[in-house]
């Protein structure tokens, strides 16, 4: 369940729960922010690019040298964070999910195939490096998640529920859904947002898409504005989305 979340400003239409949309976007993603305690200057946070990889589900690995810096940090304190966000689009950043994982970090001695298999479908250069004598495996072990999926949508994620969760079953598919519907569909996406989120949008596209519905950054005379539409079922798969898209736009218009 969502802790502390901001109920008065959240979307009406239904979406997934923050865990849920906290796994998916670690699922989509390759790449953090880590902040590190600085053993040069006590007390200064250290942040750092992060590739990462996903094991057992939930748990963040990183490949890392120990004579990097924010190696050297977590090893004299293994207490970090980890911020993910997500990649892509042309809008306001402040607007895009995002994620922040807390826990402590820890080497991982003789680390398995499976482990090097999974680290590197996500970074396949690190076959250059991954052999090399200062590299090493590194695990974080979340204890607490903080997200924040747009303006007005944020709360904190227990680590367990995270670690239950599944992503959403979109997670290979949304980009290209996206991608297509501002692409190829604008009109139709004015035509929905008129008629399902009663706005008329002189510009309209499409910003998230998962199993319950998707999110729309519309320009109108008012201003920019966001919107979420529910889907009138749960899809899938990309073709479901694609019916349901389809059937909706032909309601929009009035059935033509």
């Amino acid at each position: 369940m969502n802790q502390h979340s901001t109920p008065s400003s959240a979307p009406t239409a239904p979406e997934p729960e923050h865990s849920e949309r906290v796994k998916t976007l670690l699922t989509i993603e390759r790449v953090g922010t880590l902040a590190t305690q600085s053993s040069k200057h006590p007390g200064w946070p250290f942040a750092s690019v992060m590739p990462y990889a996903i094991i057992d589900g939930a748990s963040p690995i990183f490949l890392i040298s120990g004579m990097a810096i924010h190696t050297q940090n977590l090893i004299a304190d293994p207490r970090v964070s980890l911020l993910v966000m997500q990649s892509g689009g042309d809008g306001d950043p402040l607007g895009s999910p995002r994620a922040t994982l807390l826990g402590t970090v820890s080497r991982i001695e003789a680390p398995s195939q499976a482990i090097r298999d999974a680290y590197l479908a996500r970074h396949p250069s690190a076959r250059y490096w991954i052999d090399f004598s200062d590299f090493g495996f590194f695990r974080l072990d979340v204890s607490d998640i903080y997200f924040v999926g747009g303006f007005g949508v944020m709360g904190w994620v227990a680590a367990d529920d995270y670690r239950s969760a599944e992503p959403d079953p979109l997670v290979d598919s949304a980009a290209a859904i996206i991608e297509h519907m501002n692409a190829d569909h604008s009109e139709a996406l004015r035509a929905i947002a008129k008629h399902f989120a009663g706005l008329d949008a002189e510009e309209a596209s499409m910003v998230s898409c998962d199993r319950l519905g998707f999110v729309m950054r519309l320009r109108t005379a008012a201003g920019m504005k966001g919107a979420r539409v529910a889907f009138p079922e749960p899809v899938r798969s990309r073709e479901d989305a694609r019916r349901v898209l389809v059937a909706m736009t032909r309601e929009a218009r009035g059935g033509v």
